[in-house]
């Protein structure tokens, strides 16, 4: 529901969080984690504001916080934001409110918490949470079916995908914050013509654009959570990148999914953008004609998608120029953050403050909006040109892929997530 804190009219006392385009602006205010460049400083939570971070640290020794806000400030201040997570909706929403109001003009706090701001272009962020699990799911049917005309031409969609979000448990000891290299893995791969598979660098290096779900208050172990309940357990959505490697997932994939193609490194930009802020971006679920209607435990009137627009950038080694490879929008999912969290409690398997749940490659049905070099390239077979003139079917050493993530809609303030960022390095 929206409240105050949307109005498209506050403005902040901290002038860059005004200016257009900013990805930051007051209805924002995005959880993260940082300290300065270089530096042993402890780490610290902040919440982003324009080009600069509010040290919540700082700002709570101040004493600025409401009674309703203050705990969930203070574990807002932590090197991680479990604890943050652990309190819930109420408590990130009263905290959300609080910083709305010391953060708008005429706030008489102002003077104060200047002293409280932080550079973003001084700053270094760390992953924002201990990660217990982290779970890539498979929403996207567009990404689905490109993928698997590629992979098991006779049966592009699988029967099941209708029916359930399918997902796979992942690495989370290899998650990564943006701006984090990425070591090109090796592996064990098998060529069509070859008797006996190979082992070293993979050839077919990938990018997923992605969205990072962080989960809120958990469930205990042997109990379900009710669909319409679900968002109460999100505390907020990043960034993703599900790094692949291509052509070890075609050889290893079968029976059991993948393992060592994904377990290398996935990156996460460094804002949590959280659910409040995105209220205003709701969107219907997007069905077609002839979709089974779910079942019970997916099922509810109250779900919605979200209209986040999603970019990722190539830019080759060297001063190359950037080449945009993908645009979509998180709208195409088939399967939402409510129907993944239900989904996956609904065995009882017990989630926790600080999972992380992948939404998996996100694509869209025109050309363009495919998610990843696999199915923009189809899988080599028809290479992309960048912007210098140069090929690829996957991606070189060398090469930086950038993701961006926001929201735009008439009449709202314009909610960015940042970027997620990674270069790829040679072969240990």
């Amino acid at each position: 529901m929206l409240n105050e804190t949307h109005d498209p009219s506050l403005h902040s006392w901290v002038a860059s969080a005004q200016v257009p385009g900013c990805d930051f602006p007051l209805q924002n205010l995005p959880h993260g984690v940082f300290r300065r460049q270089g530096s042993s400083e402890p780490w610290r939570g902040g919440v982003a504001i324009g080009d600069a971070i509010l040290d919540l640290a700082a700002a709570h020794a101040q004493g600025v916080f409401s009674a309703a806000a203050d705990s969930a400030a203070q574990a807002a201040s932590a090197a991680s934001l479990n604890r943050l997570m652990a309190l819930g909706p109420a408590a990130w929403s009263a905290l959300r409110l609080d910083l709305s109001r010391l953060l708008r003009e005429g706030a008489p706090q102002a003077l104060q918490l200047r002293a409280c701001l932080f550079p973003q272009a001084q700053a270094e962020y760390a992953v924002p949470a201990r990660i217990g699990d982290y779970t890539d799911f498979f929403t996207s049917q567009y990404h689905a079916l490109n993928a698997g005309r590629i992979f098991q031409p006779q049966n592009a969609l699988l029967p099941n995908f209708k029916w359930l979000p399918i997902g796979y448990h992942g690495r989370a000891s290899s998650v990564a914050i943006s701006g984090s290299a990425v070591r090109r893995p090796q592996g064990q791969t098998r060529a069509p013509d070859a008797a006996t598979p190979q082992f070293g660098p993979t050839q077919k290096l990938d990018y997923e654009l992605e969205l990072g779900v962080f989960v809120g208050p958990g469930n205990p172990r042997g109990t379900a959570i009710d669909i319409d309940a679900a968002e109460q357990h999100a505390f907020g959505l990043c960034l993703l990148n599900d790094w692949s490697a291509r052509d070890v997932q075609a050889w290893e994939s079968m029976p059991l999914g993948p393992f060592m193609a994904k377990n290398f490194t996935t990156s996460i930009s460094p804002w949590i953008i959280t659910l409040e802020a995105l209220a205003p971006f709701r969107v219907p679920l997007p069905r077609e004609a002839g979709d089974p209607a779910a079942l019970p435990y997916l099922q509810s009137t109250q779900v919605q998608a979200l209209d986040i627009q999603l970019e990722a950038w190539l830019t080759p080694p060297g001063a190359g120029q950037a080449t945009r490879l993908s645009r979509t929008s998180y709208r195409h999912a088939h399967w939402t953050v409510a129907h993944m969290l239900a989904h996956h409690a609904s065995n009882g398997c017990n989630l926790q403050p600080g999972d992380l749940l992948g939404t998996g490659t996100q694509s869209g049905p025109t050309n363009g909006e495919q998610g990843c070099l696999l199915e923009l390239s189809q899988d080599g077979r028809t290479p992309i040109i960048l912007a210098d003139g140069s090929q690829r079917s996957y991606l070189q050493d060398g090469d930086t892929l950038t993701l961006h993530g926001w929201c735009e809609r008439p009449g709202q303030a314009r909610i960015g997530f940042g970027s997620c960022v990674g270069s790829v390095l040679a072969a240990a």
